[in-house]
């Protein structure tokens, strides 16, 4: 499978796609802390330590995560438009 057919795996559903299990674990908390940020519980920091992720990695993970869902808000609550060639909202 290539990079593109990956992608749109990752982007249809990511929990079909062929990803390894640490890549699978990022998925499952980045979904996790951007839908139900207040049910986050240690555990959910040890699933990703046992996969291999460090400290490091994990507090960029969240930093990344958090500014995603960050400036989403911002943009959604001033009424942005969508780029050019971006699906529509639904």
């Amino acid at each position: 499978m290539d990079s593109d057919d990956l992608v749109e795996q990752i982007k249809t559903d990511y929990r079909g796609a062929d990803v390894e299990p640490a890549i699978r674990a990022a998925l499952d908390f980045a979904v996790k802390l951007t839908r139900t940020p207040g049910s986050m519980a240690p555990t959910d920091l040890e699933t990703l330590r046992h996969q291999g992720w460090d400290d490091r990695a994990v507090h960029d993970m969240v930093q990344v995560i958090a500014y995603f869902n960050y400036i989403n808000r911002v943009a959604d609550g001033l009424g942005v438009d969508l780029e050019s060639g971006m699906p529509p909202r639904g």
